[in-house]
Parts: structure tokens; sequence; C-alpha cells
């Protein structure tokens, strides 16, 4: 019988509460006219659910929409290729859009969906990430908020998985592993 692996805290429930509410209040500065936000799923569900009632309580009311995209579908390397699993139903033309994901890493899923939302006539479309790899960049965009800088490890938790566990853990972390594990299988997130 294998030990459960350990996970290790990169970033606990009162850091990413305070941050979301930061990045709330920052948002709700530049006046949103009917906002929408949209959240990328699977992996911002968590932080996109407790943004949006930070956001709320800044001051605002925001509409929210849901898409599903993917660069990985079953691999474990990004194909470069975006595609479209589930797409927003509300009308965008005229509205500002914060975008919203759980990561950025290379950038090719970001800017896939700000330039959709921009060309489907969004007034302005801001991305806010919970995490940003910046190393990693295959695609030039800038995030507009971010809640922190991560290191390039594999993580888990608030809504990020592997093989679909761990999303439920409130915190950030990083699975380790014993001297005898593959480790080289978690060297990135989709």
């Amino acid at each position: 019988m294998t030990a459960a692996p350990r996970i290790r805290t990169l970033f606990d429930e009162n850091q990413i509460a305070r941050r979301i509410d930061e990045i709330a209040r920052q948002i709700a500065t530049t006046d949103p006219r009917d906002l929408l936000v949209v959240a990328v799923l699977k992996g911002s569900f968590m932080f996109a659910a407790d943004l949006i009632r930070a956001l709320h309580r800044a001051g605002l009311a925001p509409h929210v929409e849901f898409t599903h995209l993917s660069s990985y579908r079953t691999a474990t390397v990004s194909s470069g290729q975006v595609t479209i699993l589930k797409d927003v139903d509300s009308d965008v033309r005229g509205r500002d859009v914060l975008l919203v994901d759980d990561i950025l890493e290379s950038g090719r899923t970001l800017a896939f969906a700000k330039d959709l939302l921009a060309a489907r006539g969004a007034r302005k479309v801001a991305t806010c990430v919970l995490l940003e790899k910046p190393g990693k960049r295959a695609v030039r965009v800038n995030p507009d908020y971010v809640g922190f800088t991560c290191p390039d490890l594999f993580v888990v938790g608030y809504g990020m998985d592997v093989a679909h566990a761990y999303r439920q853990l409130p915190f950030v972390g990083v699975v380790e592993h014993g001297a005898d594990d593959n480790q080289g299988e978690l060297t990135f997130n989709g």
C-alpha cells in the first residue's frame, strides 16, 4: 500500500482571500460598464466564485458566464491550438468583460479567449488570473490582474487538479512525492 502524497501549501486560504478582495477593489475603481465575468472552466471555478462575491462586496453587480477551452484535451502538452468545448451564451457587444482563469502559463488559451470576445464586440476585455507563471509564455499576453506569481511547479487545489483529484482543497499547493515516486509526470498545469 502506498502512502497518500503530501500536499505542500504554496498559497493558503487567508492569502488567497486577501488578494481576491484587493483585486475586486482594483476592478471596482475602473467603473466597469455592464460587467460580464467570464470564467474559464474548469480550473477557475473556485477563484471565479470568490472573486464574484468580492466584486459584489466592492459594489459591483456583474453577470456571470462560463466558457470551457482546451489546448490540451487528453494530452499532457499543449497542442498549440485552442478548442472551444463550451461557449458563452450571452451577447458581449458593448460590454466590459472580465475574463477569469486559474493559471497563465503559455498564454494561448487566455489570448484566444480575449481576442474572441473582443472580435465579438466587447467594449473592453480585461483578464484576471489567480496564478501567473511568467517564464512559460509562448504568446504575447499580459494579464490585467494577477493573484500571485507562481513558481514553475505543478499546482493543485482551489479548483485545480491532477487526474480530477484535489480540486476541493481550499488552498493552492504542490503534490510532494517520495523518492521512489515518478515526479516527472507532474511538471505542467493544463
